[in-house]
């Protein structure tokens, strides 16, 4: 597995990280324990050094399955937690610093370890100057609770004023083939700033896998993306075109769509980290093979223009996840 570092940090991980949340949360019934325990030491076996979790996901839960799994091998990989949500008006948030460093406590003793290596604010809360959220991590920091510090989802201006309190390490936000906001300010803002970047959901909450057609059902209780416009059945047929053009490319390219999609974001820029997820270790072993496709400047050209004609149809999330999205 090949290593990247984000942005000038000095936090080296590899190339392609592991994002844990599905195993406990958002995508159907949590996985069994075991089950999820194993698929993460898999990928440590792969290569991987860089898993990414939340005090939301589950909640808990997804902590303690992180901090299980990867126990025994603490010191060989980068874990990646987050703060920022209300879990008693959830999706409301909560970044007052107290709030934080309680989070982080409790963080810590979930994930069995001594110190968070980045740690990220969820979700921009508009009630806290950004400057209060960076003193607070800094202070963790200080204290050496935490080693780096991150946002997710936050716009072009907080960034910036974060990063002038406290070095921000890596942004993470949503980011694929057919989410491509991030292009416009975000992208640009890590680049000069020297922060590197972390696409959550890669794969299109695997739509781009190519795997999710129109006739799929999510349970309501379970699913987010049974409430995300983008997952109507609707939806999923308008946006088949994209599916069929990841396919074509991909056959030529002995890739499957994963592989593809995957291989589009690392060839985007060297700091670029993305962090699918799954359950299965055939996919695992898929996602990973992404780093051996290489995308040349007239593929990527070519996924260009032929994206260019596509209109991806539906929001990304639901109208009240929308609202704690910085645009």
């Amino acid at each position: 597995m090949q290593k990247r570092k984000l942005g000038t940090s000095g936090l080296e991980v590899s190339s392609i990280g592991f994002g844990c949340a599905g195993l406990s949360f958002g995508y159907g019934p949590s996985t069994d324990r075991k089950d999820a325990v194993a698929v993460i030491r898999a990928a440590v076996d792969r290569g991987v050094t860089f898993f990414d979790t939340a005090e939301v996901y589950g909640p808990f839960t997804n902590e303690e399955v992180v901090g299980e799994a990867l126990e025994p091998m603490r010191g060989e990989v980068v874990i990646a937690t987050k703060f920022g949500y209300d879990l008693e008006s959830f999706p409301g948030v909560n970044s007052r610093p107290e709030h934080i460093k309680r989070v982080a406590e409790a963080s810590l003793k979930r994930l069995r370890t001594d110190t968070i290596d980045l740690l990220y604010q969820h979700r921009v809360d508009p009630e806290v100057p950004i400057e209060d959220v960076a003193g607070a991590v800094k202070d963790l920091i200080q204290a050496g609770k935490v080693r780096h510090f991150g946002l997710s989802e936050a716009g072009a201006q907080t960034i910036r004023r974060a990063h002038a309190v406290h070095p921000v390490t890596a942004v993470q936000t949503e980011y694929s083939l057919w989410t491509r906001d991030p292009e416009q300010e975000v992208l640009p803002t890590c680049e000069a700033l020297g922060i590197g970047f972390v696409p959550w959901a890669p794969l299109g909450m695997g739509f781009l896998t190519g795997k999710v057609d129109a006739s799929m059902t999510f349970d309501a209780t379970s699913d987010l993306r049974a409430s995300f416009p983008r997952f109507t059945p609707e939806a999923r047929l308008a946006n088949a075109g994209l599916i069929e053009l990841l396919a074509t490319i991909g056959r030529r390219k002995g890739a499957t769509p994963a592989q593809l999609a995957l291989a589009w974001l690392l060839a985007r820029k060297p700091w670029i980290v993305p962090i699918p997820g799954t359950r299965k270790l055939e996919r695992l072993d898929e996602n990973l093979g992404a780093a051996r496709v290489e995308l040349t400047p007239s593929d990527l050209q070519e996924i260009e223009t032929e994206l260019s004609k596509i209109v991806v149809h539906g929001e990304r999330l639901s109208e009240d996840h929308m609202k704690l999205i910085e645009r």
